[in-house]
């Protein structure tokens, strides 16, 4: 509040001081002024493309008081953005205490940024609430279902075990010799074979080459060798031929398998199956599929996050599998090979279950955001308290913001106007005001005294939001504003300024400033490109979104963002979208009071001017519809040599369709109006009265303008496209008389309209149609473009000579364009067309 109190009473002591001064120049400005408004319809718009924007004319003025303008301008925008500097603390947040303080009161009080920290910490720190998707645990078991139906079928198809009765062959040596490789079950087979191998030789050994195969088999082949050598030394009804068949049989199955167990994967490519799911026992099997389901279902229930790492999934599935997968065992099966059966099934429930789980645990947005609110809630204002006579900081210690909380309550802080901060942002801000002077200077054309001054009130408002911590500060509806009335260049360096004055001169936070920055610098880069308030609406919607997208891609560049605290972000981006889109709103609703106040006229502008439906272009059309048609012609005329020179075509198009407004004041005045009728002109047999009556057309059409409130670049065209030309068929119907009178005297003033010549090239354009309009609507219709050229290129040499084009900036190349364009439209109205035989028009 102390500051806020600072700041009014400095700005009320140089406002005054800025008054007083004021009054004293007012004589000398009053002066300045009368003489100003003495040639002011001189001053016309100035020439400039369609994307600069700018339409007025700089006015010349005096070097002292340029000056003392641009002073003033500094002063007052070190003043209003310079806020930093009124009530500074000595003492700052990590500055060494030059003396020690003690508390002259018992306090309490809220540190607020402190507070504000721990939000934002706890916003960022806060948990995320996870829950099952169902959708997922579904598809999990989907799978899982699916690789064990494939499995069951692969079982099938490689035949059960047994497949020969176990008094003959054991079990395990029936799967063995299924899935032994061909060139051992030959080995093993001719040995069981030979009539001299029995089981005691076998138990024993033998010499020579019979022991060496017999030292080269492992364990299992001599156990297989010495149950074929009891099968085939039992009596029995089935040979060994026999015998060989059905295994034989068995492998072919059993290899037949084997690569569409190989070619079985899941979805990510895993391998779920091996061959050692062909060697479990049915019942095995049965316990496999059961517990691998019963541990996904568990696993599933429990839920699988994103951020678990494989081998603690592997961890848990093995947990869960330890004491669920019970196994069938037979009778005298020993330790080894029970082991060999649990080790198996294990593996393959294991890989089933880890080839098809995946993370099942999704966020819970709405929960999440709950929880991140409450953490927010919950964090408590941070107090600093202290006792009367206690400590706040010693000597030589750093403040802390504690102590900085205490010692400016205490009035401690030794708040003062930093002069030399002050001085120092000054050069800054004269450094930024010589860019806009040289920009401007380089610019064609130049800003006129009332576009400087509404450039300083949109500043102003800039300033003034950012006192207020108004987010965005407005920026949008600035850069929108001067890109439409001044052009993308001049919008575009003001922004850059502010986004570098305005955080050193106040308090401003530097992300959503760029970001309103950019979506400004946008709007400013397309407004100039508007044609209607409808697209200026729309212009409002695209700068919205520009400000909050970059607001949300900023953050997340620049702030580290819990996944727990997205909403927030998303919700803070979107509102700072909604004051975008507002900003937009308001310089849509306030860009009409400008353009008027300020007399400055945009294309949206002259696009509204140019509309017939305009009540003074309407009365035109009803009052003197011979000058309305001829007004028409003229236009077309006009913007077709406007847009082909490169000139302000909206500017000539509006401009044309005003300039002969005059005319309404006495319609049968002019002979475009009297449609065939008596010329009142005839009747008076007056020339000077018959050109005042037509001089007056010029000063009626201005009165006329400024009662309409049309902008001073429109009303520019209504005397600039007479200039001070002579009105040449009364003065020689004057010297007619003049001559048979001797006595009367003749003033070459009186038959010559006031001016001025055209300051423009557009006005100067619009000279030239007009007076070559006439003159091509009188040519017969069966003549040629060389004579309408002829005759076009002789009007304007004429208006060349009259010296009326000097200060309008056309040259004589430019001459000879527009008479080329001139002929040209007039060959577009005047084209020929198919005569149709009198008997087509006759009724039946």
């Amino acid at each position: 509040m102390q500051l806020v109190t600072f700041m009014v009473k400095a700005i009320w002591q140089r406002l005054r001081s800025w008054v007083s001064w004021f009054k004293s120049q007012l004589p000398i400005f009053s002066k300045s002024l009368r003489q100003r408004s003495n040639t002011s319809i001189r001053q016309s718009t100035r020439s400039s493309n369609q994307s600069s924007g700018r339409y007025g004319v700089a006015k010349k003025t005096p070097f002292n008081q340029t000056r003392i303008a641009i002073c003033l301008t500094v002063l007052l925008l070190t003043a209003i953005l310079g806020q930093r500097f009124y009530n500074q603390p000595a003492l700052t947040v990590g500055s060494i205490a030059a003396d020690s303080f003690t508390a002259p009161y018992n306090a309490t009080l809220p540190d607020m940024i402190t507070t504000e920290e721990n939000r934002q910490a706890a916003r960022s720190g806060s948990i995320v609430i996870l829950q099952i998707d169902p959708a997922i645990s579904k598809a999990i078991l989907e799978d899982a279902n699916s690789i064990l139906a494939q499995g069951s079928i692969l079982r099938q198809k490689a035949g059960n075990i047994p497949y020969i009765s176990t008094g003959q062959l054991s079990s395990r040596t029936q799967r063995y010799l299924r899935q032994m490789p061909t060139d051992d079950w030959e080995e093993v087979w001719s040995l069981a074979q030979m009539p001299q191998l029995t089981n005691a030789l076998l138990a024993k050994g033998s010499s020579g080459k019979l022991q060496m195969r017999l030292n080269n088999l492992d364990a299992n082949q001599l156990i297989a060798i010495g149950e074929l050598l009891r099968f085939r030394e039992r009596p029995s009804s089935q040979s060994m031929a026999s015998l060989r068949s059905q295994i034989e049989a068995k492998r072919q199955q059993y290899n037949k398998v084997k690569p569409e167990l190989a070619n079985l994967t899941t979805r990510d490519g895993l391998q779920p199956l091996d061959v050692k799911l062909l060697e479990l026992s049915d019942a095995d099997w049965q316990s496999v599929q059961s517990t691998s389901r019963l541990v996904l279902d568990r696993m599933l229930s429990q839920g699988i996050h994103e951020g678990m790492p494989p081998n603690l999934w592997q961890q848990a599935i093995d947990s869960q599998l330890q004491g669920t997968l019970i196994l069938d065992v037979p009778l005298g099966l020993n330790r080894d090979d029970l082991l060999e059966q649990e080790t198996a099934a294990k593996e393959i429930a294991s890989k089933i279950i880890s080839s098809v789980l995946r993370p099942n645990l999704v966020e819970d947005f709405e929960q999440t955001r709950l929880r991140a609110e409450q953490v927010e809630n919950e964090v408590k204002t941070v107090t600093v308290s202290i006792e009367q006579g206690a400590p706040i900081v010693n000597k030589g210690e750093a403040i802390t913001q504690g102590d900085f909380v205490l010692l400016d309550h205490f009035n401690l802080t030794q708040r003062r106007f930093n002069w030399l901060g002050f001085i120092g942002f000054g050069t800054l801000v004269s450094a930024g005001i010589g860019v806009l002077l040289w920009l401007d200077h380089w610019q064609k054309g130049g800003l006129r005294q009332r576009d400087h001054l509404l450039v300083l009130c949109l500043i102003f408002s800039v300033a003034a939001l950012m006192a207020l911590k108004i987010p965005g500060l407005g920026l949008p509806a600035v850069g929108l504003l001067l890109g439409s009335f001044y052009g993308y260049i001049l919008a575009a360096v003001i922004i850059a300024l502010l986004v570098i004055l305005l955080p050193i001169g106040g308090s401003v936070a530097v992300l959503p400033l760029f970001a309103a920055a950019c979506a400004a610098s946008v709007g400013a880069w397309i407004a100039p490109r508007l044609r209607s308030r409808e697209e200026f609406a729309l212009l409002g919607g695209v700068v919205g979104l520009t400000q909050g997208l970059l607001h949300l891609v900023l953050t997340l560049m620049f702030n580290s963002v819990a996944s727990s605290v997205w909403y927030t972000v998303l919700r803070d981006s979107a509102l700072f979208g909604v004051y975008g889109i507002a900003w937009s709103i308001v310089a849509l609703g306030v860009s009409p009071y400008l353009e008027s106040f300020f007399d400055v006229i945009t294309p949206i502008r002259l696009a509204e001017l140019s509309n017939p439906n305009r009540p003074l272009l309407k009365r035109l059309a009803a009052d003197a519809p011979g000058t309305f048609q001829h007004t028409m012609f003229v236009a077309n005329l006009a913007e077709a040599a406007a847009r082909t020179l490169g000139h302000n075509v909206e500017l000539v198009r509006a401009g044309t369709l005003y300039h002969d407004i005059g005319k309404m004041h006495d319609p049968l005045g002019f002979i475009e109006n009297q449609m065939g009728g008596p010329n009142k002109h005839d009747l008076i047999n007056d020339p000077w009265v018959s050109a005042d009556i037509i001089k007056k057309h010029v000063t009626e059409g201005l009165v006329m303008a400024k009662k309409h409130r049309l902008p001073k670049a429109i009303q520019a065209f209504i005397p600039e496209h007479q200039g001070d030309m002579l009105i040449s068929y009364f003065y020689h119907q004057a010297q007619t008389i003049i001559s048979a009178d001797p006595e009367r005297d003749i003033l070459e003033e009186d038959f010559r309209y006031a001016g001025p010549i055209p300051q423009s090239p557009e006005t100067g354009i619009v000279m030239l149609a007009d007076s070559c309009e006439a003159a091509l609507r009188s040519l017969h219709k069966e003549a040629c473009a060389e004579e309408a050229y002829a005759m076009v290129n002789k009007i304007l040499r004429a208006r060349w000579k009259d010296k009326q084009l000097i200060d309008s900036c056309l040259t004589r190349k430019d001459m000879d364009v527009i008479a080329n364009v001139f002929v040209q439209v007039w060959q577009q109205f005047n084209h020929k067309r198919i005569a149709y035989p009198k008997e087509s028009f006759s009724p039946g």
